[in-house]
């Protein structure tokens, strides 16, 4: 379990994680549930050889789901078997053709079918088993705080993401992401209702994507995404929070007030979708 992020701000909330993220993934992984999961993935994985294999190990099959963040799809086993065998080379094919891009994650890393055709993959590497382990602890981080602060939650994921962004198409399959970009650029929820090609358009006349490269412009972006979701969805403060406690201790006791400044975002709705 994570600390309790409830009533601070969004931005409070995200120097706290910064500040105790280590300690407390390392709390995770010694919580008898998760150490025990991850015990057994690391002891069965490496006899496992096909994708039937795969879904029918139901505990190693779980923890994996989870470490892609794909929880809300683990009883579809029969789909994810299917994505398992689809050929990364043909167009049509369904790992191809689902927008979920976690799914294109879990296929590439398990390999069992790549652009030769079927493989069958040597999972006993420990150097990759425990990146699938680190993959499932940074998850379960990312999301018992997302559960608590919705604007940490896609932070922390944009944190992890922004760095595969090469285009516009890469941010508008992944939903979280979607909304980040909307909200720091000013753009309106409405537009992610229209079709993906206008809404590429609409995101390249608004923002060059080759500025992600840039460290300070990512975390200005972040910045502006967090001090307008407060506005929008503002928590409920309350001094009495431990998380509070442990982060005033932290810097003697004293918060420092800090204002920031974000200039006004004006556009015309109708303008936007021409």
């Amino acid at each position: 379990m994570v600390l309790s992020i409830t009533g601070l701000g969004s931005q409070l909330a995200l120097n706290l994680i910064d500040a105790t993220r280590d300690r407390q993934i390392d709390t995770l992984r010694n919580e008898a549930v998760h150490e025990r999961t991850a015990d057994a993935f690391r002891e069965r994985i490496a006899s496992i050889t096909t994708p039937e294999e795969f879904v029918q190990d139901f505990e190693v099959y779980s923890f994996v789901m989870r470490a892609f963040d794909l929880e809300d799809q683990i009883f579809g086993k029969a789909m994810i078997r299917k994505v398992l065998e689809s050929d990364p080379s043909d167009d049509e094919s369904l790992v191809n053709r689902l927008t979920n891009a976690n799914l294109r994650d879990l296929h590439d890393a398990l390999g069992f079918t790549t652009e030769a055709g079927p493989q069958t993959p040597d999972f006993s590497n420990v150097a990759w088993q425990e990146s699938i382990v680190d993959n499932y602890f940074n998850t379960v981080f990312r999301n018992e705080n997302a559960e608590q602060n919705n604007t940490v939650g896609t932070v922390l994921e944009l944190r992890e993401k922004v760095g595969e962004i090469d285009k516009w198409l890469d941010v508008l399959k992944d939903k979280e992401m979607g909304e980040f970009f909307r909200t720091a650029l000013g753009l309106p929820k409405e537009m992610a209702a229209l079709e993906l090609e206008q809404q590429e358009r609409i995101f390249e006349e608004r923002f060059d994507i080759e500025k992600l490269k840039d460290p300070e412009v990512v975390q200005g972006l972040i910045t502006k995404y967090v001090a307008i979701s407060d506005v929008l969805n503002p928590p409920q403060f309350t001094t009495n929070s431990v998380a509070v406690s442990l982060l005033s201790s932290s810097f003697g006791g004293q918060f420092v007030p800090i204002t920031i400044d974000i200039p006004p975002i004006n556009f015309q709705s109708s303008a936007i979708y021409r």
